[in-house]
């Protein structure tokens, strides 16, 4: 006779509870992406357009232009606190400049990588022809030219802030911007400073260290609610623009995510591959950070979830991180700056009846690999596309022929930058021997967020004075790099 007996369940956890898999970020966000769609479908059947949207219209263009301007607000913080700490920090690193120096190559290598895929797409698929549009398409109103890219480079104020206003129905109406870069330029001159200054800029130092930590905290509160964000971002994609809108520009379409699932699902795995990682730790690494790029469309907003990947998914040292990927959501974007103009541009010669000769093909890989800074991070397509129209000659008037679909394509796009964002400092981590493969190997929980306990146990542990919070210190990445740099 055999008796049954049951485990009692843990104290406080009592009646019905989720089952691990649906407390993932992974799992919300792609429940969130199928609420949004229904919800866009929904608006986009009962009348709302971009004009005139109904009540869940709005409410969903509301959830998802917030979300956003959340995530944006918290960026110039961000970057200027996380790259002046990371130059501090690069003080304990022997070989700086060579990983700065290494970065930029594989920045240039992938993307010329990626400009050839899409340079052979647009010749073996031929988007631009027959494509039945009537009419020329209007002139951008935003054009980008290398002057424009090399006085960009130049602050105008120190917070790299511009602010531009116009006038409707007699109401102004003022918007204030951010350029990425200058605020990088900014960052890199005050750390390069402080270093120089030595002992009298500690200070400065550490109370940079405590903002870049208190930033940092609310950033990981914006990004846990981005499930909300999906579903406004994705809902309202689908209302104003839906499916039917990529029409007579499929051909075009399916050549841009073509090329761009070859960087993402063969390039990038192959580079992986290559370095003796797996590929498959790389995507459970990075796919948190892949998915919020393809719902937000902003580099630049996801950075923040990008380098927390790179750290503490991939193994990458937060000193060279903080440096690395900043640096990369301005400057690596081989969705927006390769693979994209290089077959718009193709798209546009063939619509105009353009033949392009052999000098213009390398002239595309020219302005992709080099140009690729004057993107921006967020709206940076359509200047990449028009900077490489202008170099090439082809009529500026092209880019309004695509910018219907451009919200369609700029998902992907931003998926495949954000992607080799953080795949290019593992690369250069890997090849520099500052790896930390164990943790790059660790089992994932698709939660980008599941050691803050663990931190916050850390320092529970050292107010205590405990020996275990100081072994679990020396476990932390951030415990490893000091050992290391004490070594």
């Amino acid at each position: 006779m055999t008796t049954q007996t049951s485990t009692p369940a843990p104290a406080g956890k009592t009646g019905f509870q989720l089952p691990t898999w649906a407390g993932s970020f992974g799992f919300q966000i792609i429940a969130a992406l199928i609420v949004g769609l229904g919800l866009g479908l929904l608006a986009k059947y009962t009348g709302s357009t971009k004009a005139d949207p109904n009540a869940l219209g709005a409410t969903l263009q509301t959830i998802g232009s917030s979300y956003v301007s959340l995530l944006q607000t918290a960026v110039v913080p961000l970057i200027f606190t996380a790259v002046v700490s990371s130059i501090s920090n690069l003080r304990a690193v022997s070989n700086a400049a060579r990983l700065a120096w290494n970065t930029l190559l594989w920045f240039a290598i992938t993307a010329l990588i990626s400009v050839l895929i899409g340079i052979g797409l647009g010749v073996l698929l031929q988007p631009g022809a027959n494509t039945g549009i009537t009419g020329e398409g209007e002139a951008p109103s935003k054009v980008g030219s290398w002057w424009a890219f090399l006085t960009g480079l130049f602050p105008k104020n120190f917070l790299g802030l511009g602010a531009s206003t116009t006038i409707t129905e007699d109401v102004a109406t003022t918007t204030v911007s951010f350029n990425v870069l200058q605020i990088l330029v900014i960052a890199v001159a005050v750390g390069i400073a402080a270093l120089k200054v030595g002992k009298a800029a500690e200070p400065f130092l550490n109370l940079n260290a405590s903002a870049l930590a208190v930033i940092q905290k609310v950033l990981w509160w914006i990004i846990r609610i981005a499930p909300i964000g999906t579903v406004g971002l994705i809902g309202n994609a689908v209302a104003i623009y839906g499916w039917d809108t990529i029409g007579s520009l499929g051909k075009f379409t399916f050549a841009i995510y073509v090329g761009l699932a070859l960087v993402l699902f063969v390039v990038y795995p192959v580079l992986v591959r290559t370095h003796g990682l797996s590929v498959r730790q790389y995507f459970s690494g990075v796919w948190p950070a892949v998915q919020l790029a393809f719902v937000s469309r902003s580099s630049v907003g996801t950075l923040p979830l990008t380098q927390r990947v790179t750290e503490r998914s991939l193994g990458v040292p937060r000193g060279y991180a903080s440096f690395a990927v900043p640096l990369g959501a301005t400057t690596k974007m081989d969705g927006c700056a390769a693979i994209y103009p290089a077959i718009s541009a193709i798209f546009v010669a063939q619509f105009f009846g353009i033949q392009l000769d052999f000098t213009q093909y390398l002239l595309i890989a020219l302005v992709s690999v080099l140009g690729s800074a004057a993107t921006a991070g967020t709206t940076g397509a359509v200047v990449m596309l028009t900077l490489t129209l202008s170099t090439l000659g082809l009529p500026l008037a092209g880019v309004g022929l695509l910018l219907a679909i451009d919200p369609i394509l700029d998902m992907g796009r931003t998926a495949v930058n954000v992607a080799g964002q953080a795949l290019i400092p593992t690369i250069v981590a890997k090849r520099q021997g500052i790896l930390d493969e164990s943790l790059y190997n660790a089992p994932r929980s698709g939660d980008p967020f599941s050691d803050d306990a663990d931190a916050d146990t850390t320092v529970a542990g050292s107010a205590d004075g405990g020996t275990s919070a100081a072994a679990a210190g020396a476990a932390s990445p951030e415990g490893r790099e000091l050992a290391d740099a004490k070594a």
